[in-house]
């Protein structure tokens, strides 16, 4: 159906926007293959829109072979009794290299293989290769599932039982079926219980629901035991790029506009307390990612996590992840890692998403002068407040306006195709008795008709006027206008001449920040 696929030796970045633009335009000819191999060995996967399909392409086996993988682990796995711990990820793909050698020999070894045959597995030449990637893909990587976890173009990963496993692919924004799937219930437990134990937070029974993060980064999900997930044990995998998106891919994409940008730019340079909030995959983490490259790179950055998500560029980042699993006097809560940040002064906070009765320190660093940046599950600064104020969080509505800055993003749909955009930004001003609340006013407001996000702060922003432009010294506070259109040349010109590659980016900030407009490689 189509046009025939189109191969790529690996894909990157700009070629991954070309697929996204030509599946906008006309989703039947979005058909390609690409390499996903690595250490373990070549795969390769073909996506074809048409056809709602993802094809994970690996190895064939056989049900004969399929039968000595399995005397092979098996036999792997009683040498593996003696050996020593090992220590590192090094460590285990030798030692499961070192063990392979040795329960297997080929039917070609002559002489050798004959003396070794009572305790050796006899393997054709020609297969050798089939069963050392798929014992490498099973122990080391990730089992049926490694192909997709080795993408890194996949957003996430739905697995609901033994049915097909389900995909968002990062060019096409919607779900794509898979071909990969689980042989059976006990092939899936078994996948989940190791997987568990691997990532620190064991499943169990007595424990079905796990959150944590996988050794790559991934954020994962597991709903154990047909008792509580009807169709069979489920979970499901949110993937982080290895490199985070840069704030000018954010724009060329349209998730935020050059001005929103420059407008961030001068709330975070200024120290305002900014909190993304919007539903769950609305793209709030990678938006916070995107834009810490926009703070000075020689301040220092503590963050605290549940789950380590967020990647600051700078060279003084403390990162801290908390501890849920294991007795009581053991666990570390997200409270005991923000009351151990505050103590040791950071020029940023960063909290990974504000749930709970950490929220309350959150506000405590922003009462001290601390700067938090944060995300937050609210769909408007009603929501907000009313989840902040009340349990478990129960901040005082006079303290709410310390957060300076609210800003709402959303999965939306553009032209038929589901996109990521900053929807509304809203500025705190304060809390006034006699209007009984708390004010706010609104500075950016996305179009859907037109897919812009429209300036409706100006000469009415009072972060700019009243905060930002005191800390800049201006006697005229309009002039914090002329400022903001300055950064967004900025951010402009840096898109214009393709300058999104995050470390790109990142290394373009760094010569501002120690030069400023007279040190970027390009003229404004």
């Amino acid at each position: 159906m189509g046009a025939p696929p189109t191969y790529y030796d690996g894909l990157n970045v700009k070629e991954l926007n070309d697929i996204r633009k030509a599946a906008i335009q006309d989703p039947v000819m979005a058909n390609l293959i690409y390499s996903v191999g690595d250490e373990i060995g070549e795969a390769y996967v073909h996506v074809n829109v048409a056809l709602n399909s993802y094809t994970s392409v690996e190895w064939p086996v056989s049900a004969k072979q399929k039968a000595k993988l399995e005397r092979i682990r098996g036999a792997m796995l009683v040498r593996a009794a003696k050996e020593s711990a090992i220590k590192t990820d090094e460590e285990r793909r030798q030692l499961i290299e070192d063990l392979f050698n040795q329960v297997v020999r080929t039917t070609e070894n002559g002489f050798v293989g004959r003396i070794r045959k009572s305790y050796t597995i006899p393997v054709a030449a020609e297969d050798l290769d089939l069963y050392r990637y798929y014992i490498h893909r099973d122990i080391n990587g990730y089992g049926p599932i490694n192909t997709i976890m080795r993408d890194p173009h996949i957003e996430d990963v739905h697995v609901i039982g033994t049915e097909n496993i389900h995909i968002i692919h990062k060019a096409y924004q919607y779900g794509l079926e898979s071909n990969v799937r689980f042989s059976n219930d006990h092939q899936l437990n078994s996948f989940l219980v190791a997987l568990s134990e691997r990532i620190g937070r064991p499943v169990t029974p007595t424990r079905p629901i796990v959150d944590g993060a996988m050794p790559d980064g991934s954020r994962i999900n597991i709903v154990y035991s047909e008792d509580i997930s009807r169709k069979g044990s489920s979970f499901t995998i949110r993937k982080f790029a290895a490199e985070p998106i840069s704030c000018i891919q954010l724009v060329k994409w349209g998730t935020m506009s050059p001005k929103l940008a420059a407008y961030i730019w001068l709330c975070l340079e200024n120290k305002m307390n900014m909190i993304f909030s919007g539903e769950t995959a609305s793209g709030k983490t990678t938006s916070l990612n995107a834009i810490l490259s926009l703070i000075d790179h020689r301040n220092k950055i503590f963050s605290a996590e549940d789950t380590p998500e967020v990647q600051p560029p700078h060279d003084t980042w403390q990162r801290l992840v908390s501890r849920e699993s294991g007795p009581k006097e053991y666990q570390v809560t997200m409270f005991d890692l923000l009351r151990s940040a505050l103590r040791s002064r950071p020029d940023y906070l960063i909290i990974g998403e504000i749930r709970g009765e950490e929220g309350r320190v959150a506000f405590q660093a922003m009462q001290t002068g601390i700067p938090v940046l944060s995300t937050f599950h609210a769909a408007n600064a009603t929501k907000f407040i009313q989840r902040f104020t009340g349990d478990p969080i129960n901040v005082p509505l006079t303290f709410i306006d310390n957060v300076n800055v609210l800003l709402f993003q959303s999965a939306v749909q553009v032209e038929g195709k589901i996109l990521r955009r900053v929807t509304s930004v809203d500025e705190f001003v304060g809390f006034s008795q006699e209007e009984g609340g708390v004010l706010t006013k609104n500075v950016f407001k996305w179009d859907p008709a037109t897919d812009t996000h429209l300036f409706r702060g100006f000469q009415n922003s009072y972060i700019l006027e009243e905060k930002v432009a005191a800390e800049h010294g201006l006697r005229d506070k309009r002039k914090i206008y002329d400022e903001l259109e300055r950064r967004e040349a900025i951010i402009k010109k840096m898109a214009d001449n393709d300058i999104t590659d995050h470390r790109e980016v990142n290394d373009t900030l760094i010569r501002y920040f120690q030069g400023g407009v007279e040190n970027l490689p390009f003229f404004i």
